[in-house]
Order: structure tokens, then C-alpha cells, then sequence
């Protein structure tokens, strides 16, 4: 009888212990925002940090391609592409240090490369990823990131090499230390983005920690809208952390907060699904005054 008790006692503990982490993710204070894809004078220290929460700021973007002049595709053997000269290793060990509760992110691939589309082209799976690998150890490393984004949104491979090549570096780069968490950014377009970031999340899902889907890709929608959008995404996504978003800068897409995002984001908090909040991009947000972002923080803080 002892030894059922003792057994009943461990099952209870540990059922308790993932009902508790299971609601603590979906109850996230995490905030994401996008920076330094479309302006030169954006700096991290120009965004409003609320300290009761995890902040990412997501660089953009990090791209396997030679220049924006005359660009070609580098099978894995990424550069910096972001617009900001601003955004250093200085300073990001600036913000750092002033705001315990900030991490850095790096997003890889992007729509643009200059004025042409930025796409995923491997050669083959294993020399994209060994450049991948390489490349991209040097960049965290110098920078002093701590994870990567996966925002690829054209294709010229098949679903099941992309997931083969993201799913191995996200992997590698966790098993090895340089990274501690991966996020993907999807959007649902019923084709070929949605299919690539599908089959990788079937496969690599359990690596990746947060999917930044981007709501804002749809037409214009109410909140019951954007509530369904999100629960049909969830499922897609199944188990995945997944973030609420909106465009700041007069984007016409998704759900702003003048028209009832944070009502939406409340409805899904009490069902506990809100995985966090993200924005793109702080680039636009800042002629506003930065007033989605301040909203959005004080809401996943309170």
C-alpha cells in the first residue's frame, strides 16, 4: 500500500508540474519587436522597455546572400543585412546590461534583398547547412545574440529540404550552446509558405520555441476574427507557444490596437492561448512615439 501511495504521489507531482508549466507558457509575459530592416537612425535604446517583461528584440535581417548590389544566393554563408548602423555589438551589450530582462534574436532570410525577393536556395542540404552553421556561429557570437528567427517567404526548394535544412541548424546551434531558443514567423498565404513552415514544424517542432505568426499578413479583420485566425493557427501549430502580432507605421493589415487587438488578446489570455505579443517594427513605431509598444508591454505586465 506504501508503494501505491508513493507511486500515486510521484504521477499527482508530475501531473501538476505540466499543467503548471502548460499555463505558464500560455500565459507569457513575452514581448517581441522587429528592428532595423527599414531605418538607418533606429536604435535599440530608443524603444521603451518595460522591466516586468521578457523582451526580444529581433534584428532583421541576416541573409545568405552577397550584397544588395547585384545580389546572389550564398547557400548558408550568411551577412548582415540590417538597415541600422546602430544596432552593434556595443550596443546591444548596452541595452544588455541596463535591461537584465532583454535577449537578442537575429532573423534569417526576410521578403527583400534590395528591391529583389530574398530566397531560400540551398544547393544541397548538407553544404547549406555546414555553411549555415559556420556562418552564423561567427555572427552570434560577435554580436552576442542569443537566438535566431526563421522568416524565409519565398522558396526555390521543396518543404521537406527546407525543414530538413532549418530543422538541422536550429538543432545543431542548440546542441552546441550558441543559441538557447529558435522562433519561426509565418503567415498563412493557403500555399507555399504556409507548407514549407508546416512540414518543419512536423518535423522540428520541438525545437523551435515560439512562432511569430504574423496575423497582420491577413486583410483587415475584427477581434472575433482574429481570434478564430488565431485558434486555427494553434492547431496548425500544435503545442507551439504562439505570439499575437500587429504592424505598427499605418500598416493596413490584421488587427491594430485602435481597432480591438489587445480586446482579442484578452479573450485568448483568459483561455489561456496568448503566448506574448510581438510588433513589426520598432523602424515605424518610432515616428509614433512607440505607443503600441508601450500598450502592448503593459498589457502582458499586468
Amino acid at each position: 500500500m506504501k508503494l501505491c501511495n508513493s507511486n500515486f504521489l510521484i504521477l499527482f507531482v508530475t501531473l501538476l508540474f505540466i499543467f503548471f508549466t502548460t499555463c505558464q507558457g500560455a500565459n507569457s509575459k513575452l514581448f517581441r519587436e522587429y528592428i532595423g530592416a527599414e531605418s538607418e537612425s533606429i536604435k535599440l535604446s530608443h524603444v521603451p522597455i518595460n522591466s516586468d517583461v521578457e523582451f526580444h528584440f529581433i534584428i532583421s535581417f541576416a541573409i545568405d546572400y552577397t550584397s544588395l548590389e547585384n545580389p546572389s544566393p550564398t547557400n548558408g554563408k550568411f551577412n548582415p543585412f540590417w538597415a541600422s548602423s546602430h544596432v552593434t555589438p556595443q550596443e546591444i551589450a548596452s541595452i544588455k546590461h541596463k535591461n537584465p530582462n532583454v535577449k537578442i534574436a537575429v532573423s534569417l532570410g526576410g521578403d527583400t534583398i534590395g528591391h529583389k525577393k530574398a530566397y531560400f536556395a540551398p544547393k544541397s542540404i548538407n553544404s547549406w547547412v555546414k555553411n549555415a552553421i559556420s556562418s552564423l556561429t561567427h555572427m552570434i557570437k560577435h554580436y552576442n545574440i542569443d537566438g535566431i528567427d526563421i522568416d524565409y517567404e519565398h522558396f526555390r526548394s521543396d518543404p521537406d529540404t527546407f525543414s530538413e535544412c532549418i530543422g538541422r541548424l536550429i538543432t545543431s546551434l542548440k546542441r552546441s550552446g550558441t543559441i538557447s531558443f529558435s522562433s519561426i514567423a509565418p503567415y498563412d498565404d493557403d500555399g507555399e509558405v504556409q507548407s514549407h513552415y508546416l512540414q518543419l514544424w512536423k518535423q522540428y517542432g520541438n525545437e523551435i520555441d515560439y512562432v511569430n505568426f504574423q496575423f497582420y499578413a491577413y486583410e483587415r479583420i475584427s477581434p472575433s476574427q482574429f481570434v478564430k485566425h488565431f485558434n486555427k493557427q494553434a492547431a496548425h501549430y500544435g503545442g507551439g507557444q504562439i505570439l499575437a502580432s500587429f504592424i505598427s507605421g499605418g500598416g493596413s493589415g490584421g488587427l491594430s490596437p485602435d481597432e480591438g487587438f489587445f480586446e482579442a488578446c484578452q479573450e485568448l489570455r483568459e483561455q489561456e492561448k496568448l503566448g506574448g505579443i510581438f510588433i513589426w517594427s520598432a523602424d515605424d513605431s518610432k515616428k509614433h512615439g512607440f505607443k503600441g509598444e508601450k500598450e502592448a508591454q503593459a498589457f502582458l505586465a499586468d
